[in-house]
């Protein structure tokens, strides 16, 4: 068994007991359109529904993705791993990072984009994380990158963060607050530990204009990446761009990343598209991952409704790509906005 095959068995379920990982999957569905879940119970226990996801798909998102798990547009001739860190790298110039900072990544995963980030742009990096078991990935991910004396972890809910006001320089947001139950609550905590002055920038996954909520095939695609990918409600680029201001940010730019780019960011989920780079993505890769994942799970490595998870996985592939192909859904709305240097500003 190679080290990724067996890091992928043994890390299903994150920190749940093995024999709890069926049931929290059977919870986690229930919260959800297809299941018969409705948006409100979703918002209203969103940190529970987002923890159980994260527990049950972080082992299977390394396995196929790498460390940073997000989207980018890609030109040709460009490797998904290199436009991932170029995606980041972006990030960092639009802040405009400069040495020595302090920077918060909220929701940042297992930490692939805060790593890149601080290399980068040689400041200092937080990552904001509720899920236990990815805090544990992280740290032991910095210390084999050697950079854990510039990059740390906070356990804490994005709704409600351990900071005092004005702590940072600069705060950034990687497909990560569409989790959020609310829109506005989360952006006025990222406005109250920001410093005055300093600069807020996010991909965010949207609905855009575009989507048509009485099509039942647009709510169809809506609710298959709803369920895949541990949302409660995804919101249109107009609710995101509308919550920011109310915060009290100033914008100075957005755009949808995804309108324009040279190769479509769904590429690597499209099972028509065939790549060596990223061979455990491709329909090939799929098969030869649901039957390692299967025989493990009958051999008692990897614990039951570990298929189950993989199952949804691929049901949300099919309906990003979609998404995707039918310009209704964006995972790269981005936006940088200000806080100004006063209120009254």
């Amino acid at each position: 068994m190679s080290k990724a095959t067996f890091d992928l068995a043994t890390g299903l379920g994150g920190k749940l007991e093995k024999a709890d990982v069926l049931s929290a999957v059977e919870k986690y569905e229930r919260y959800h359109v297809c299941y018969g879940g409705e948006v409100e119970e979703r918002k209203a226990n969103y940190s529970d529904m987002v923890n159980k996801y994260y527990d049950l798909v972080t082992s299977f998102y390394e396995f196929g993705w790498g460390e940073s798990f997000h989207f980018a547009p890609r030109w040709k001739g460009e490797s998904l791993r290199e436009s991932i860190k170029r995606h980041e790298h972006f990030l960092a110039l639009q802040l405009g990072l400069k040495p020595g900072q302090k920077v918060l990544d909220v929701g940042c995963g297992i930490g692939g984009p805060l790593r890149e980030i601080a290399r980068f742009s040689s400041t200092y990096v937080t990552g904001l994380n509720n899920s236990e078991y990815q805090i544990a990935r992280g740290k032991e991910l910095n210390r084999i990158a050697g950079v854990d004396t510039t990059c740390n972890f906070e356990k804490a809910d994005f709704m409600k963060m351990p900071f005092s006001d004005n702590t940072f320089d600069a705060i950034y947001a990687i497909e990560a607050t569409c989790h959020a139950p609310d829109a506005l609550g989360c952006y006025k905590e990222i406005y109250r530990v920001l410093k005055p002055g300093q600069y807020f920038a996010a991909y965010e996954w949207c609905m855009t204009d575009a989507f048509d909520p009485n099509n039942q095939q647009h709510q169809s695609i809506k609710a298959g990446i709803e369920l895949g990918d541990g949302l409660p409600d995804i919101r249109l680029t107009s609710q995101c761009l509308e919550a920011l201001k109310l915060a009290g940010f100033e914008v100075i730019w957005e755009k949808d990343l995804a309108v324009g780019s040279p190769i479509p960011w769904y590429t690597p989920l499209d099972t028509s598209h065939f790549s060596l780079s990223s061979f455990r993505l491709t329909a090939i890769g799929r098969f030869l991952t649901r039957n390692m994942v299967k025989t493990l799970e009958y051999i008692g490595i990897a614990p039951k409704g570990s298929q189950r998870v993989q199952s949804f996985l691929e049901k949300a592939a099919e309906a990003l790509v979609e998404g995707g192909r039918k310009e209704i859904f964006t995972p790269m709305y981005f936006f940088l906005a200000r806080k100004p240097h006063s209120e009254s500003q």
